[in-house]
């Protein structure tokens, strides 16, 4: 598919949620939660994008890399690019009803599997989100990753439960969904998490544990300490908390100290295969992508998501060509110029 046919489909049915902007920055839609804007100014959102502007890449030809290498090993499956779908659910409140979530559920984690990458699935106001992810995730042979809200803990077991008997490839909670409006708007009480809490969850599966929704290096140590197998370092799209910084600011300070003890994740503002080549270079492990993942799906589908994923691969695989980089598994900071 055409990505220009992607977006201009995707910005009819997402109209007035989605502008779909030529540069998906968070100014647009600020403050629009619901919505796929930013939270009170949308200065989160905005920072994660900034964040990243700021560091530039160190044009390098001088050099053997010839076919560089974009494929990592994620727990246990081979992965074509270090990019994933990032967990999104409310299709009626975020993207005005433009899809359904299963279909939404479906179209995700199958559209990933084709691009040979993995989608993750969320968790929301509306309990039966969560069902729809799994069951897209159970339908297409256990290949995705469910991620809870920080619900209370017989719940989240009860959801955890579900993830392993979809054969899930790992399953967490995303612990910064504690603030979010909307689950509040509905009625779903959320809430922060004690260490031994998280502890207890972690301790309940023998599937790899995932805390998304990690901001400082003190709570990433902490999943560390209490053995989580996965952080994500993210503000949750800057939809929960006004004015945090930017993902590509806390992400040096805890790649420098935790970098091979804990598989680590970065999300938040990446747009093309440059942020995400930026991203490796601050230490992170993989990275999810979110509100570009709504717009290929909504506008075309399991094929619109191929095709997104296949031009973030090719950009990635021209910036390491351009700065020297052979392997995503092995990118120094020395190609960025700050």
């Amino acid at each position: 598919m055409n990505w220009l046919e992607v977006r201009k489909i995707a910005r009819e049915k997402l109209k007035p949620y989605c502008r779909v902007c030529t540069i998906c920055n968070g100014v647009a839609c600020a403050g629009e939660v619901p919505g796929m804007g930013g939270v009170g100014s949308g200065a989160s959102f905005k920072a994660n994008v900034e964040a990243l502007n700021k560091y530039r890449l160190n044009l390098s030809t001088i050099h053997n890399v010839r076919e560089p290498d974009t494929s990592i090993n994620f727990f246990g499956e081979k992965l074509s690019i270090p990019v994933m779908a990032a967990p999104i659910t409310g299709t009626t409140y975020n993207m005005g009803g433009a899809i359904t979530e299963d279909i939404y559920c479906e179209e995700v984690i199958a559209g990933s599997l084709l691009a040979g990458t993995i989608g993750w699935t969320g968790d929301g106001a509306d309990p039966s989100m969560f069902s729809s992810g799994i069951e897209a995730i159970r339908k297409n042979g256990g290949k995705g990753i469910p991620i809870i809200k920080p619900r209370s803990q017989e719940e989240i077991i009860k959801r955890i439960r579900l993830a392993e008997e979809a054969g899930a490839i790992a399953v967490g909670v995303d612990i910064d969904g504690a603030g979010l409006v909307t689950m509040a708007l509905k009625g779903q009480p959320v809430s922060p998490k004690s260490q031994i809490e998280l502890e207890e969850l972690i301790k309940s599966t023998k599937l790899p544990f995932v805390l998304k929704g990690i901001m400082t290096l003190r709570e990433a140590e902490i999943a560390y300490d209490i053995g989580a197998s996965a952080i994500v370092v993210s503000n949750h799209g800057g939809r929960i908390l006004d004015h945090t910084p930017g993902v590509a600011e806390v992400l040096p300070e805890i790649t420098d100290k935790l970098k091979g003890k804990i598989k680590i994740i970065a999300d938040g503002g990446v747009r093309s295969g440059v942020d995400v080549l930026k991203l490796l270079a601050l230490g992170a492990d993989a990275v999810l992508i979110g509100r570009p993942i709504v717009i290929a799906v909504v506008g075309g589908g399991r094929e619109g998501l191929n095709t997104y994923f296949n031009n973030i691969k090719n950009e990635l695989r021209q910036a390491m060509l351009l700065t020297g980089v052979g392997d995503v598994k092995e990118v120094s900071k020395s190609i960025l110029r700050f």
